[in-house]
């Protein structure tokens, strides 16, 4: 009986790799009981907590309840709805979430914490065990209905306990269940190839290489640094690029009339593979935050703290960047690289934090090259998060006091200009402050003598957290063909880091603006990069290249949606006569 078969082994990765969260494509076949309790009992076999088997399954088939389970449904897509940007709210309008009144059965599949009794095997210390172990059931009940040719969705669009409400005041449920699971079950016209959030362009599937981890945390089969680099040897934009030059040539505008917003639009097709590129949207900044122990040399008159103080500030939408962002339908998440001060859990913070702060750079290394490696991994691994996520565009943003400093150093190591040239006056200091800020620059850069033929070295001599993870975030962009707008000095200094590993990464990255900051304009000429905008901004955080995102978008869907002179029927000025 428990012996597997030849084929077996086969027939159940089938299974697997076929399983779909069913949506869309119910049809009104009814399911028979017996085929039902073949899946309710495969659903039955799961492991679970001290054997506690703390499941129970409530089949709903009176459409009416099924009406009113769906209302709820709806109420609460309205208000994820409202929550979301702009143009992550435009996706998800298109998408089916469930499917309650249009699959014939439902199935609440429930958690009973009290069943076992006080002393359960393996729940004393985990007492979520119970709740681990429906989940658990619940795969088998959506594996078990694949193999029965049955869909399953599982809605998550629930209110747990206005739904255990209802489900009490209308089908008696006691009311110290938990609801673990609502599935759709019935009959399907056909099963997707891909999930329907991929199809649809809500997400990707992660690579499982980047999921597995050997005996210690981020040790990958392949290094994520070594496994981009090697990505990104082999990045052609050319095809992309002749192909929209091309297109250029027969649109209804005069040659040269789009300008910058042409290059832009070429950039895009050009890492695509193709014209007209996809939308690049939606978008989000991604703010690295970081403290520098170089800030004990007074190149600043704000304290140390004002990093934390601002990280919460974005947590909590009240800085620039998020009004910024809330105008394009940009989303924000603050990435914490190495602030010094403890930060607490709260929506939108990614807690990737390699040490509290630099060293002070004038007195030896910023960082060690494994705490460097370590930054860039985090960078790479939020690009790739961020762009599995269904992100079609990147913003770099920034966060850290004395930042500037650190960026003035990299600036200088990697173009060779002076500490004079590349030192601005940051969030606005006296000359005396500038004088010394100079000073600093000058004396880390004699210390150190930074090879920009050695970019990891550099950075660990005198760059900050923040640019090791922007620097990573710039180059897993790149692997994935993903744009990138950068931001102000900080992301320039980044991006001539990234450069120097990778040079043809900067095929994905696009200027959005140019900061007051010299060694700004120092950097985004070495990298041979146009800024969209011009406005004389220094504020950091994504803000410069927030408000170019518009224009990223306006080149893209100029390619796309402007008619040719042959669609048009607008006559070629190649093609009109000599004039009588």
């Amino acid at each position: 009986m428990n012996a597997l078969q030849p084929g077996d082994r086969e027939a159940l990765h089938r299974v697997l790799h076929a399983r779909r969260d069913v949506r869309t494509g119910f049809v009104d076949t009814p399911v028979d009981d017996e085929r039902l309790q073949r899946v309710l009992a495969g659903a039955h076999t799961a492991p679970s907590v001290g054997f506690s088997q703390p499941w129970d399954f409530l089949v709903l088939r009176s459409p009416a309840l099924r009406d009113e389970l769906a209302a709820l449904a709806q109420e609460q897509r309205r208000a994820f709805a409202e929550s979301l940007p702009a143009a992550r709210a435009r996706k998800f309008a298109g998408l089916r979430v469930e499917a309650i009144r249009e699959a014939p059965l439902g199935v609440v599949v429930t958690c009973d914490p009290t069943r076992g009794g006080r002393h359960v095997l393996g729940r004393h210390t985990q007492p979520r065990m119970a709740a681990h172990s429906v989940a658990g059931a619940v795969q088998n009940l959506w594996l078990a209905a694949r193999a029965e040719g049955l869909g399953v969705g599982w809605v998550s669009f629930f209110d747990e306990r206005e739904m255990a409400a209802l489900l009490g005041r209308r089908a008696g449920m006691p009311q110290h269940l938990e609801v673990v699971a609502y599935l759709c079950v019935g009959h399907v016209a056909s099963f997707a190839d891909e999930p329907e959030l991929a199809t649809a362009g809500w997400a990707r599937r992660r690579p499982l290489a980047w999921a597995v981890h050997d005996d210690t945390w981020g040790n990958h089969h392949v290094d994520p640094l070594d496994e981009t680099l090697a990505a990104l040897a082999d990045l052609d934009t050319t095809p992309g690029e002749e192909a929209a030059r091309e297109h250029l040539t027969r649109m209804t505008v005069p040659p040269g009339a789009l300008g910058g917003v042409a290059e832009i639009g070429v950039r895009l097709a050009g890492l695509a593979g193709s014209c007209p590129p996809p939308l690049p949207e939606p978008a989000v900044v991604a703010v690295f935050a970081g403290d520098h122990g170089v800030h004990a040399r007074g190149v600043t008159p704000w304290p140390q703290e004002v990093t934390a103080q601002m990280v919460a500030n974005f947590l909590a939408g009240g800085a620039a960047v998020n009004a910024f962002a809330a105008t394009v339908g940009a989303e924000v998440q603050v990435v914490d690289v190495g602030v010094a001060a403890r930060l607490a859990p709260a929506p939108g913070l990614l807690p990737r934090k390699v040490r509290r702060g630099t060293a002070d750079m004038t007195a030896g290394p910023a960082m060690t090259r494994d705490e460097a490696r370590a930054a860039v991994h985090a960078g790479i691994e939020t690009a790739r998060d961020l762009v599995v996520a269904g992100n079609r565009l990147l913003v770099t943003g920034d966060m850290g006091i004395a930042n500037t400093t650190a960026s003035a150093a990299l600036v200088a190591a990697f173009t060779g200009a002076s500490a004079e040239q590349v030192t601005g006056r940051g969030t606005g200091i006296d000359d005396a402050t500038h004088a010394r800020k100079t000073a600093v620059v000058a004396e880390a850069l004699a210390l150190h003598r930074p090879d920009p033929a050695d970019p990891l070295g550099v950075l660990a001599a005198v760059g900050g957290l923040e640019h090791a993870g922007l620097a990573g975030f710039l180059l897993g962009a790149a692997a994935l063909r993903t744009p990138v707008v950068l931001d102000g000095v900080v992301s320039g200094a980044a991006a001539l880091v990234a450069a120097a590993l990778a040079p043809t990464a900067s095929h994905a990255w696009l200027a959005g603006h140019r900061s007051v900051e010299p060694a700004h304009t120092l950097a985004l000429d070495h990298l041979g990069l146009a800024p969209a905008l011009d406005l004389g901004l220094r504020v950091g955080e994504g803000t410069g290249a927030l408000l170019a995102v518009p224009v990223v978008t306006a080149a893209a869907r100029a390619l796309a949606d402007v008619a040719t002179f042959d669609a048009a029927g607008v006559t070629d000025k190649n093609e009109a006569g000599d004039p009588p």
